[in-house]
C-alpha cells in the first residue's frame, strides 16, 4: 500500500489480504487511512459460498459487482446481480449475498462508516499465500458468531432464515 498527501493507491494484487470463512477479503482501504469515513474491500467469492443472513447496526454497505454472479437477498428480495451491478443496503437492512456459479466471483464492498472492517481482520487469517483455500471448522464460524455483536453486527441463524448461505 502506498500512502501520500494526495490519498490512498493501491495496484491490482496490493492490499491486506485474510481468508474469512472461505472468501478471500483484500482491504483496499481502512478507516486508518481515510479518517474513519470509509472502508473498501475485494472480495472474492468461492462457488457456492457467501455471508450468511444479517444486519448491520453502525454502518451501510454499499457492492459492486465485477465478476461472476451472486445472489443478493435485501431483506425479503431476491436477486441476481452480474458484473457492473451496484447494489446499496442501509443500516438495519437484512441482507446477504452467495455466489451462485461455479467459478469465483468479485465484488467491491464499501462500509461507511468504516469500522467492520476490523471484525473481518479479527474472524479472519492473514494470507500468505493466496493460492491457498483453507477449509471452514466449526470453530472458525463460532469465533465469527461470537465477535459479531462487537461491531454492532448480527448474524441470522440459518434456521431462522429462509434461505441458506
Amino acid at each position: 500500500m502506498t500512502v501520500n498527501l494526495q490519498g490512498i493507491l493501491q495496484q491490482p494484487g496490493q492490499g491486506s489480504s485474510y481468508w474469512v470463512l472461505g472468501d478471500l477479503y483484500t482491504f483496499k482501504a481502512v478507516g486508518e487511512e481515510t479518517s474513519q469515513a470509509y472502508a473498501l474491500i475485494e472480495i472474492t467469492v468461492q462457488p457456492q459460498n457467501g455471508t450468511p443472513p444479517h444486519i448491520h447496526s453502525h454502518e451501510d454497505e454499499a457492492f459492486y459487482i465485477q465478476e461472476g454472479e451472486l445472489e443478493f437477498q435485501l431483506d425479503e428480495q431476491i436477486l441476481l446481480a452480474t458484473p457492473g451491478t451496484f447494489l446499496h443496503s442501509p443500516k438495519g437492512q437484512l441482507h446477504r449475498f452467495s455466489n451462485i456459479g461455479t467459478k469465483p466471483a468479485k465484488l467491491l464492498c464499501w462500509f461507511t462508516p468504516a469500522g467492520l472492517e476490523k471484525f473481518f481482520m479479527e474472524v479472519g487469517v492473514p494470507v500468505s499465500e493466496k493460492i491457498q483455500l483453507p477449509s471452514i471448522s466449526p470453530a472458525d464460524i463460532e469465533k465469527a458468531l461470537a465477535a459479531a455483536s462487537k461491531y454492532g453486527l448480527k448474524i441470522i441463524p440459518p434456521s431462522a432464515a429462509s434461505s441458506q448461505v
